[in-house]
């Protein structure tokens, strides 16, 4: 006797609490519709980037805008539309954008690989009801037509398969499309990896370095007038290398427009200052599109300017020169402002050293309009005069508080710690005497040069991945997808072959029908039979 034993039913697993809702938001956020939504949200975030001045850039600007909108300002500076790309919310639609078009693109880069690799579809039942569709009796034998057929589908992708006493074939182009589509999607993820690695890993900052020998070694951020470190960057490890400013010369047009920039410029390498070769300089053209690329740097010719040169002869006798550079104010003409500092040589007492100490401040002219109201009419140096007070007292130096070498402290003034003690014009040569007996002659004008040191180890790598991305976007706008097919079937008529043919496009028909036109023709004509 057979007894049939009750199978007891399995009980379905019941996924972990949250698990359903967390998948939904993965598949959520790794579907293509959701990349292109981020994608807009990012470009919409950029904007008050481009439209809003950026801490990052220049802090002036930002502290302008404070002072031109006192109300609107803290209110941007609030949600950090000052300093944008640091900011949270920027990284945060940054990254789900990165999360969201590795979380598509992948599974579909394997996808698509798998369907490379995969043989053509089997040929349609009915190729008569196809877009595209054919056929006729061809005097040939059913080897010689299969022959034909192959010979004509050269470059396409064939597979041939028997089929009763006949045989078909299946072919296919255009899979480059999904590959560019795909080398499209993937270099986008490049491209935003290599823009991270510039901000993780890059620096920038800004140098005024002296014409006619002035030097800089990129050994630290304190050499810097301005540095903008990367996220990951504490400057203590920057490529050691020098560059020596040895001539610039600029050209200008009649009109006052600058024509040209050119720094002849000494460069040591890391490799040459860790030989011991000091000495030994490589030289280098740099000008405005020409920058110096050394140890993973680019060294960049931003703009030029004047730095006075003062001589001081104190009432003992003591001499000091000063050539601090002075900020051009009005870029057409070059009219800059400043202030050269001095302290008084060989006084020990502080109070004295103090209260003696002295600041040449007013504007520079290198083409003087002449009279008594300096102003420039040329950016080039051909007549030079400044126009400058003299200020005796405190200047605050030793306060702790770190001040701009372009101004003096205007509390100091205020305060009257700070006092003018002379105004005057002077051109080369020329010198103004204070009522204590000390000295002060306008020399000369030495030129200054402004470098940019840039490091961005993502830059080659952006670069690569635009290319692709572009050839990638060719590709997949350029390419049509479309198949093929023909199936071979013995006449009863010996040594005759009849044909039937059939494509289709896979995307935008435009343009297939001409091709399949030519390939029934080929393959047709002239040796058709009948049409069946």
């Amino acid at each position: 006797m057979v007894t049939d034993t009750p199978v007891r039913a399995t009980p379905a697993r019941t996924p972990p609490p949250g698990w359903t809702a967390l998948r939904n938001a993965w598949r959520s956020l790794t579907s293509m519709r959701t990349a292109l939504v981020l994608l807009f949200l990012l470009a919409l975030a950029a904007m008050p980037g481009a439209l809003l001045p950026q801490r990052s850039l220049n802090q002036r600007l930002v502290d302008q805008y404070f002072t031109d909108y006192p109300t609107l300002a803290p209110l941007l500076d609030r949600v950090g539309a000052f300093d944008v790309f640091a900011a949270p919310w920027f990284a945060a639609i940054y990254l789900l954008l990165m999360t969201s078009l590795i979380g598509c693109v992948l599974p579909r880069t394997f996808d698509d690989a798998r369907a490379l690799r995969a043989r053509p579809v089997a040929t349609p039942r009915n190729l008569a009801r196809l877009p595209h569709h054919g056929g006729g009796t061809v005097d040939a034998g059913l080897d010689d037509a299969a022959a034909r057929v192959r010979g004509r589908l050269r470059g396409w992708r064939v597979a041939e398969r028997e089929e009763g006493a006949g045989r078909t074939l299946s072919a296919e182009k255009g899979y480059s499309r999904e590959v560019g589509n795909l080398v499209f999607h993937l270099s986008l993820v490049g491209l935003l990896i290599g823009f991270a690695a510039g901000k993780l890993f890059g620096y920038e900052g800004q140098v005024i370095v002296p014409a006619g020998g002035g030097e800089f070694c990129n050994t630290g951020i304190l050499g810097y007038d301005s540095f903008r470190a990367g996220t990951l960057v504490d400057g203590t490890d920057l490529a050691p290398f020098c560059v020596r400013v040895d001539d610039f010369t600029a050209t200008y047009l009649p009109t006052g427009q600058p024509d040209r920039y050119d720094a002849a410029l000494g460069y040591q390498t890391g490799a040459d200052l860790d030989a011991g070769r000091a000495d030994e300089w490589r030289s280098f053209p740099l000008s405005v599109n020409n920058p110096l690329r050394t140890d993973g740097a680019r060294v960049y010719l931003l703009g030029n300017g004047y730095a006075p040169i003062f001589t001081v002869t104190f009432p003992n006798g003591d001499v000091r020169t000063g050539d601090v550079q002075w900020r051009p104010v009005d870029q057409a003409t070059l009219l800059s402002e400043g202030a050269t500092k001095f302290e008084p040589p060989g006084v020990t007492d502080d109070e004295q050293r103090r209260t003696g100490q002295l600041a040449v401040t007013g504007l520079l002219a290198p083409t003087t309009s002449g009279g008594d109201v300096v102003t420039s009419v040329f950016p080039d140096l051909r007549d030079p005069e400044v126009a400058i007070d003299v200020l005796r007292g405190d200047l605050g130096l030793d306060d702790g508080r770190g001040q701009s070498i372009f101004e003096v402290d205007a509390a100091q003034v205020e305060s009257g710690e700070l006092v003018r003690v002379a105004r005057e014009n002077l051109v080369p040569g020329q010198s103004v005497t204070l009522d204590d007996g000390t000295e002060i002659r306008f020399d000369g004008v030495r030129r200054w040069v402004n470098l940019q040191i840039s490091h961005d180890p993502g830059q080659v790598w952006v670069l690569v991945f635009a290319v692709t991305m572009l050839a990638g976007l060719a590709a997949s706008l350029g390419v049509r997808r479309r198949r093929f097919w023909a199936r071979l079937t013995p006449s009863d008529q010996p040594g005759r072959t009849v044909v039937e043919l059939g494509g289709l496009a896979r995307t935008d028909r435009a343009g297939y029908g001409e091709e399949f036109d030519r390939l029934r023709a080929d393959l047709l004509e002239p040796d058709v039979v009948k049409d069946p």
